[in-house]
């Protein structure tokens, strides 16, 4: 019996690795292209993009491995009905019910695994790329050039003179103007320093002064330096528990909640339904399994993402159990009274 399970999850692997090879190049295209939409605003290099890419790794492999297992586990119990050796093992006295225990050991694994990714690492990947986004943009929006006129920094109005070969900045002004004072300060020197996402000015060698109605005021300093925290908005997160009892995106998180609880779930609930299609005789039956896989992924994946709007996490209580119990009915009528 165990020479018998290792020959079916000898089958089921070889199909599961040519789907998710396939299907893992399609999603990997997508995200690339939603990569490349970043590129409109800000500057990429070939390291960022792969940088940027296995941030998005954790979001690819969950969206294809439930899928991919329910396929490749179907045509695999399928091709092996067209050979008849499913109806020659019903025939040596072995029950549809040892199909659906050896496919429920990986699919169990799975869904595992599918929980970890999503409840674990999601988070920090997310957090991550949006850090890094926030990063690069920070970068874009502070894109200076000498002698012109124009240039922001925080709450301050900046001019350069020039531009050295260090890529420093010379003959620096900066003006505020507030309703109390205005404040005019001008340096030899001036450097763009990015720590941590807080992009800073570092002056040197120069003077400032400060008028109001009351005063008028002068400094002289070798060294000055000016943040600019407006630039960059960092997140920060201790575990993943507190991500998601967070509250901040609260509905987003409680929708991937909901959905991804259910994409999770779906390799487990579907064994009954992947044994239900894919057992036929080939003599007497004529198989429409790619119309009950096209069908199965569009309903259970459109019940689990249409119902949480309308009954939030009531969804998982209402359409696994009721998947479930659907497929086991499916089952036993069509497989369970054959066999």
């Amino acid at each position: 019996m165990n020479k018998l399970e290792k020959y079916l999850i000898a089958n089921l692997s070889t199909l599961f690795l040519s789907i998710f090879l396939s299907l893992f190049a399609i999603a990997s295209v997508i995200f690339l292209i939603k990569l490349a939409t970043y590129t409109a605003v800000i500057q990429l290099s070939i390291l960022e993009m792969v940088k940027l890419y296995l941030f998005f790794l954790p979001q690819i492999l969950f969206y294809t491995l439930p899928i991919t297992f329910f396929i490749a586990a179907a045509l695999a119990i399928f091709r092996l009905s067209n050979d008849n050796e499913i109806v020659v093992l019903f025939a040596l006295g072995i029950k549809p019910s040892f199909l659906v225990k050896t496919l429920a050991k990986p699919a169990f694994l799975l869904s595992f695994l599918l929980f970890f990714n999503f409840l674990v690492l999601f988070p920090h990947t997310t957090v991550l790329s949006d850090n890094f986004i926030s990063y690069k943009k920070s970068e874009a929006q502070f894109n200076l050039s000498a002698s012109e006129f124009g240039h922001k920094f925080g709450d301050w109005l900046l001019y350069l003179g020039s531009k050295n070969k260090d890529g420093s900045y010379g003959d620096v002004f900066l003006f505020n103007k507030n309703k109390k004072e205005e404040v005019l300060i001008g340096a030899k020197k001036a450097q763009v320093l990015n720590e941590d996402g807080i992009l800073r000015l570092k002056l040197t060698n120069g003077q400032g002064y400060s008028y109001s109605n009351e005063s008028l005021s002068q400094i002289n300093f070798l060294t000055m330096y000016i943040n600019d925290t407006l630039q960059t908005k960092l997140k920060t997160y201790k575990n993943p528990l507190e991500y998601w009892l967070s509250n901040d995106k609260r509905k987003f998180k409680n929708g991937m909640l909901i959905t991804n609880t259910l994409l999770s779930l779906f390799p487990l609930i579907s064994v009954f339904l992947i044994v239900s299609i894919s057992v036929v005789h080939a003599r007497h039956q004529k198989s429409m399994i790619y119309l009950w896989l096209f069908a199965s992924i569009i309903l259970f994946y459109g019940l689990s993402m249409g119902l949480q709007k309308a009954i939030g996490f009531y969804t998982i209580t209402l359409v696994a159990p009721l998947w479930l119990i659907a497929t086991y009915t499916l089952y036993r009528k069509t497989i369970v009274s054959r066999f």
